[in-house]
């Protein structure tokens, strides 16, 4: 099964789609453009149906097969894209990026959101399927959990998913691979922060005050002891606390002080776990240093957790589509992905599509590689001709 012909045609139209949504990137939920943009298009295929506001700002499209329905075409299959970029300034130096000063396509969403997109346009076009195939394009998926605003307004119960899809772009795989596996794909992600109340004062009297700052700095410490004494050295996970704000001036103990970070973990046990023991760590440091503290969890998202039988189809799909010597079998991933919450809704399955040897997600001058549209909308094709087959 190679790389579909008419995908080829279409890949200098793809390749504008995703360069214009790279040069006007859009934060979270603010994804109006990007939104138009993608309800435009998929009108203009002739979609069944393009429903906007979906979680916001996110859009769905219903494109019909033309095939007699079979044993399995009671299905109706989403497939997800996702289209908010981040609050980073690009540093790639390209014709075509960013004109929003502080935004940046770093993550590939652009390129999710083109595949996505021709996957689409080739279906509206050819229709060799029976049933119903879902197209999902999803805001908010860096923060906020646009994924769980989308389910939240009815998306699997309003258009009858039974099964959902994910891709992301991943750098360091060749293009023309994919990476896939069944059971944990990502981790569980958690932002905590703990607001931190003392006694501010002059630094040259600190006997009369209580330091957040030296409280802070025990937490920091302390926490350190949950991944390297109190989790299994068999199970994954991580804390890291990222940010410390606290004082203004070099003579002044400030009166409060704020501390932000995450958990990362592949089980729901050892999330627990995790949290458990932070807030016992907290609720000692208050006490040893007289200071008050407030642990908060301000966001996250469960595991993303691959099921076993839809896996099994999308490595089948991307083997025959690449050949099976050019579908891996990754590691899970430390980082955290929102379609973990459409994954708890349905079965379905997260696969990884090379982006070559660019610089990483999430980096000023990474750029998502215009060769893997050819893959990744293929692969988009594939799964839904073959999913829904007569």
């Amino acid at each position: 099964m190679p790389i579909v012909n008419r995908v080829a045609e279409l890949h200098p139209e793809i390749v504008s789609w995703r360069r214009d949504l790279h040069q006007h990137p859009e934060l979270l939920y603010d994804v109006h453009r990007t939104s138009a943009f993608v309800a435009d298009r998929l009108r203009e295929f002739g979609s069944d149906e393009v429903v906007t506001g979906i979680g916001r700002t996110g859009v769905v499209a219903v494109i019909k097969g033309r095939l007699p329905h079979g044993s399995e075409t009671s299905l109706t299959i989403g497939l997800r894209a996702d289209m908010d970029a981040l609050p980073i300034v690009e540093e790639t130096g390209l014709p075509y990026a960013s004109t929003i000063p502080g935004k940046m396509h770093a993550c590939g969403h652009d390129g999710h959101t083109a595949m996505l997109l021709g996957a689409a346009r080739y279906l509206a076009e050819t229709r060799n399927f029976a049933g119903k195939a879902v197209f999902i394009f999803q805001p908010a998926e860096e923060e906020e959990a646009g994924a769980a605003a989308m389910i939240k307004d009815g998306l699997m119960e309003r258009f009858g998913i039974s099964e959902v899809f994910g891709m992301h772009n991943w750098p360091g795989m060749e293009v023309g691979t994919f990476g896939i596996r069944s059971g944990p794909v990502m981790a569980a992600y958690d932002v905590l922060e703990i607001n931190i109340g003392g006694r501010g004062g002059h630094a040259s009297m600190p006997h009369e005050c209580i330091d957040p700052v030296l409280a802070g700095a025990h937490v920091i410490t302390a926490v350190q002891q949950i991944v390297a004494r109190n989790i299994d050295p068999f199970e994954a996970a991580g804390l890291s606390i990222t940010e410390f704000h606290a004082g203004t001036m070099p003579g002044v103990i400030p009166q409060s002080a704020i501390l932000r970070g995450t958990l990362r973990s592949l089980s729901s046990e050892v999330q627990q776990k995790m949290k458990t023991r932070l807030a016992e760590i907290v609720a000692s440091v208050a006490k040893m240093t007289g200071t008050t503290m407030e642990l908060n969890f301000i966001g996250g998202s469960p595991v993303t957790y691959n099921h076993p039988e839809q896996t099994k189809f999308a490595e089948k799909v991307a083997s025959e589509l690449v050949g099976s010597a050019n579908v891996l079998t990754t590691r899970p991933v430390m980082a955290a992905e929102d379609f973990a919450y459409m994954l708890e809704a349905r079965p379905g399955a997260y696969i990884l599509c090379g982006n070559g040897q660019s610089e990483g997600l999430h980096h000023p001058a990474y750029d998502f590689n215009d060769e893997a549209i050819l893959y990744g909308t293929s692969y988009w094709i594939k799964l839904v001709e073959t999913k829904l087959a007569r």
